[in-house]
């Protein structure tokens, strides 16, 4: 996930300390000539468990209208959740035909600045930004024509397994949405719509993956 920040500097100051594996060189600068990202300061880093995570910075000209209001906050918030894909246009037909999200920005990062920035020697990616009806948290379709050595995601991951990831998103009818994608063939962790208590803070929810194995917790509320 990527995490907005006030000013890049600072926040790379604060959190080298506590560093303990780092993805990027430093904060990298993305290049005038990339028009969909100019001027995007980012820098990419593990957790403790080895889940990648982002510091981005927004120019004026960028991003959500929040991460530019007056703030005292170092860290803003989540901007959105980048996920490695395999095909873009197959991803968009689960996201965006069957999901209902919709394409804010496409950009095709390359270079040294993407090389520094994803720890890959010749990053070659193409960057589809996707976002919901409503506003929120955003999804990010990586897609890396270069290298080319990529790994699937292992089917025999579990929710409890410290590589599990899992993306919510909510929908307006939950059942709609699982016989369109059971009729279009999609796979699900548990095939039927599960209820819950009062105690959560939805109604129901359904697990599935995307064509990748990227798992959705679509939730009704």
């Amino acid at each position: 996930m990527a995490i907005a920040v006030s000013n890049m500097d600072h926040a790379y100051a604060h959190l080298k300390p506590f560093l303990t594996e780092s993805i990027s060189d430093a904060p990298q600068t993305m290049p005038p000539n990339n028009q969909a990202a100019a001027d995007i300061q980012a820098f990419k880093f593990k957790d403790p468990d080895r889940h990648s995570l982002e510091l981005i910075w927004f120019p004026p000209d960028k991003g959500q209208d929040k991460w530019h209001q007056p703030a005292d906050q170092l860290f803003l918030g989540i901007d959105h959740s980048a996920i490695a894909v395999a095909d873009t246009q197959q991803s968009l037909q689960f996201y965006c035909s069957l999901l209902g999200m919709q394409v804010d920005a496409d950009s095709l990062n390359q270079g040294k600045t993407q090389a520094h920035l994803d720890g890959l020697s010749g990053a070659k990616v193409r960057i589809t930004t996707l976002s919901t009806a409503l506003g929120g948290l955003g999804i990010e379709l990586l897609d890396y024509l270069t290298p080319e050595q990529e790994r699937p995601m292992q089917n025999s991951w579990r929710s409890c397994d410290i590589a599990h990831l899992q993306v919510e998103l909510v929908v307006s009818d939950l059942q709609q949405v699982i016989e369109q994608l059971h009729s279009n063939g999609e796979k699900f962790v548990a095939s039927q719509l599960v209820q819950f208590g009062p105690e959560m803070h939805y109604r129901k929810g359904c697990l599935v993956k995307d064509p990748n194995g990227h798992a959705m917790l679509l939730i009704e509320t």
